[in-house]
């Protein structure tokens, strides 16, 4: 994703589900519009590997005392698993979690050895994801079809700081799930004059009519187009967006919408007119950024970034700020 001056995983590998479970490279997924045209038999090829029945009876002797909301204990001697091994410990009654929903979570991880590693409850800093994002591809399968309230465990093969094989157990509770919109919801605003004109596909999808000779602006330039009504986003935050970007010659070189999902970001890192030009605005907005090139890659042209140099123009939905 070229918005990134850091990959977002580098933000949430220090949480401690990540450190224990990722098994992505920290990119944003990137879904194409042929992905539901896979045949059965590639389906098959990149379908995560199953358990053994010996995977299977290492999780299920793992003792969980502790009543649902509270951290719970977990008791076993030792774990080793071959591959991500789940179980459920309690169904829920809440809402079904389903693919895009904003999903809020405490867990608890121990090592190998049984050992608390840590918690969210410790920290009372419950952790949210997006179902079925990359970056939590191993809560994938566990939740599919869950409800609030489930606790699932998970252990997971993973490797210590020494680069040595081992395994970590999770519990994760499911505390609550919250429909997301898929593209900005609000108040229309009229532009100011002289600026690239955006319409929308049926599905929410832009496109830029970009006037003809039109030179970017020395400076930032963070038109609202929609107002939404949620909360106000600020600089510190991690974003759930859908964006297009155009150099000023009209030339599309990123775009969510043509992958198929939203992204997931901070806004510590990605380049500066887009921490400035979405912090203060509120959720549900769509914005139009015209932003000098000092502030998106640099001003200098660069062999290493073919963005280097340019000015940019974005449209960007901010579905979620969290």
């Amino acid at each position: 994703m070229k918005l990134r001056t850091a990959g977002v995983a580098a933000a949430l590998a220090s949480t401690l589900l990540l450190a224990s479970c990722s098994d992505g490279d920290g990119e944003t997924a990137d879904p194409s519009a042929s992905a539901s045209a896979e045949t059965e038999q590639s389906a098959e090829a990149t379908a995560p590997p199953e358990p053994t029945e010996e995977d299977v009876a290492a999780l299920e002797a793992v003792e969980v005392t502790g009543e649902p909301g509270e951290e719970p204990e977990l008791s076993y001697d030792s774990i080793e698993v071959s591959v991500p091994t789940s179980r459920v410990v309690d169904e829920g009654d809440g809402a079904e979690i389903a693919e895009g929903m904003k999903v809020t979570m405490q867990y608890v991880a121990y090592d190998a050895a049984g050992e608390r590693i840590g918690s969210t409850w410790e920290t009372d800093a419950p952790e949210s994801f997006f179902f079925g994002e990359a970056n939590y591809s191993l809560l994938t399968d566990p939740l599919a079809g869950q409800q609030v309230g489930a606790r699932i465990l998970i252990a997971n093969p993973t490797y210590d700081a020494e680069s040595n094989p081992t395994t970590v157990v999770n519990l994760i509770e499911v505390t609550d799930v919250v429909e997301v919109p898929t593209r900005a919801e609000g108040e229309a605003v009229e532009p100011a004059e002289g600026l690239p004109t955006v319409s929308l596909a049926d599905d929410g999808t832009p496109s830029v009519e970009i006037p003809d000779g039109y030179e970017a602006p020395d400076e930032l330039v963070a038109q609202t187009l929609i107002r939404g009504d949620g909360a106000e986003v600020s600089a510190d935050q991690t974003v759930r967006a859908h964006y297009t970007g155009w150099t000023t010659d009209g030339e599309v070189f990123d775009s969510s919408w043509e992958r198929g999902e939203p992204a997931s970001f901070s806004l510590q890192a990605v380049i500066e007119g887009w921490t400035e030009g979405l912090s203060g605005q509120t959720v549900g907005s769509q914005v139009l950024l015209v932003i000098p090139a000092a502030q998106a890659y640099g001003a200098e042209e660069s062999e290493d970034n073919e963005l280097a140099g340019q000015d940019l123009i974005f449209v960007v939905d901010i579905l979620d700020a969290s």
